[in-house]
């Protein structure tokens, strides 16, 4: 018979410790559209959203939250962060409608001697008094020991005592937050099985920090070390270098730990993971695994070769598994596998000659650190071979852009459209805005539904001069496909028009 899966709950903590990361401050709105999705949609067990007494903008979030969590039978999946204070959390906790509290007490004896500048014994009275109030009030706790890590260490005794005190106490979880991200792998195994086997039948959770870039892989030792929980964020948001990633994890422990399951819908961790962005601002790199933009695009041309033959570059981490599709990107790198792969895609054959031709001069783009998308390729093999690769039937014969102060920016537009002139004005945000205003208005007439704008990114191409060329690249959707058009000008704005344009003859 197989092996019975151990289930490992999974507490996300994007709300919470994420919100954290420089710079990152959610909305009440945008937490609640998050909290949803983490708990609905991507499935995980338990959600950390705030912490007590921060702002009334917090306040107003969590209550929001928990009404909503209330009302569909999730409240027990939703927590606050709080603080040995007496009554002050806890009735913060009652009048923010929330029932399981997060509560932050001290995990090693230098935390405890410097900081608060108590004993053990004082500490622990004025835990189990919280503990008791909270208890009165209908709240469950939990309970955090914050650098933990360092106390197991440095004052060993000091946490083994402090455990002992907290098995007398009503509390449904404790929690190991390596606080500084200082663990090595090594340590997080020994450290968690010493504790798991001294208190087998007590709930553990690990947190896990990525000061060293450790987070992922001392996860992977703390739950075979026996950890019945862990503490993820989306995209690895948190103070500093950030917890351990969401994505990551999940992958690592449906991949490399067969013993343990979780709830969490791997379909959804990409799509959850790109509003987070939008949300936040906090770009993903490009190299991120799972959810970054590059991490499933083949590069080199023999790996692409070696895919189309064999699948020789295929591993368990395959893109479907997310939601996501493999790429084959185009550079100097590039050979004939790849831009077959990406032609085959764009319904365009060529011969073996005229595909050397594109080759040769997709090569030359990358030498020059030009970037090539599958978008740009019947504009280079128009270009190459001298002939109609993409039909042209938007053409803008001519715009005027104004900016003056005081006035919102306008444009005036005169665009052709399979043969038909139109011409237009508008005013809108930006001088980008107003053309796209303007540019919606021609195409209501023609009763012709444009993509929708995902991303707008601007950058000077590497190796260049801020007074030279300009790239502009959008992200639209359309048809539930997602694709790139590039447009290179000294105008930024400009650059935005040729981007677009190329979309508009790619629809």
């Amino acid at each position: 018979m197989p092996k019975q899966q151990r289930y490992i709950e999974i507490m996300d903590t994007t709300l919470r410790d994420g919100e954290q990361t420089s710079g990152v401050s959610f909305s009440a709105v945008e937490k609640l559209t998050i909290a949803k999705l983490l708990l609905t949609e991507l499935k995980v067990d338990r959600i950390e959203i705030a912490s007590a007494r921060v702002s009334e903008g917090e306040f107003d979030a969590v209550k929001k939250i928990t009404r909503w969590a209330k009302a569909n039978g999730l409240l027990d999946k939703v927590e606050v962060l709080t603080f040995v204070d007496g009554n002050v959390s806890v009735e913060w906790m009652v009048k923010a409608g929330a029932k399981v509290m997060n509560l932050l007490t001290k995990g090693s004896l230098n935390h405890l001697t410097y900081q608060l500048k108590k004993k053990p014994e004082q500490h622990f009275a004025e835990i189990a008094e919280v503990i008791k109030l909270a208890r009165k009030k209908g709240i469950d706790t939990n309970v955090y020991l914050e650098d933990w890590s360092n106390g197991m260490r440095d004052s060993k005794d000091y946490v083994f005592q402090y455990l002992d005190f907290l098995t007398t106490q009503p509390v449904k979880r404790i929690m190991l937050p390596d606080t500084l991200g200082v663990l090595t792998p090594s340590e997080s195994f020994e450290f968690v099985s010493e504790i798991v086997q001294r208190y087998p039948n007590i709930h553990f959770d690990f947190h896990a920090h990525n000061d060293y870039d450790l987070g992922t892989a001392n996860v992977l030792e703390a739950l075979k070390a026996g950890a019945s929980g862990i503490h993820l964020t989306v995209n690895g948001m948190g103070e500093r270098a950030g917890n351990a990633p969401l994505a990551s994890a999940i992958a690592v422990i449906n991949d490399f730990l067969p013993e343990l399951k979780t709830s969490v819908a791997e379909k959804s961790l990409y799509s959850v993971s790109k509003l987070v962005e939008t949300f936040s601002g906090f770009r993903i790199s490009g190299n991120k695994p799972v959810v970054g933009e590059n991490v499933f695009t083949q590069t080199a041309g023999i790996h692409a070769d070696g895919d189309k033959k064999n699948k020789l570059y295929f591993s368990n981490l395959m893109p479907e598994r997310f939601g996501r599709q493999r790429r084959y990107a185009l550079g100097k790198t590039s050979g004939k596998a790849n831009i077959e792969n990406n032609l085959l895609q764009l319904g365009i054959h060529l011969s073996d000659q005229d595909l050397k031709k594109v080759t040769q001069r997709i090569i030359e783009l990358g030498d020059r650190k030009e970037i090539v998308s599958q978008a740009d390729l019947p504009y280079i093999i128009s270009d190459v071979l001298d002939s109609v690769a993409i039909e042209q039937k938007v053409k803008i014969e001519n715009y005027v852009l104004t900016h003056s102060k005081d006035l919102n920016p306008s444009v005036t537009l005169r665009i052709c459209v399979e043969g038909e002139s139109f011409e237009e004005h508008a005013q809108g945000d930006g001088q980008y805005d107003a053309f796209m205003n303007a540019l919606k208005k021609v195409y209501k007439q023609k009763k012709i539904a444009l993509p929708e704008l995902t991303d707008y990114a601007v950058r000077i191409p590497p190796g260049g001069k801020s007074d030279a060329f300009c790239e502009t690249i959008i992200t639209w959707k359309h048809n539930g496909r997602e694709f790139k058009t590039r447009g290179l000008d000294s105008d930024q704005t400009v650059a935005a028009i040729k981007a677009t344009l190329k979309m508009l003859n790619s629809i």
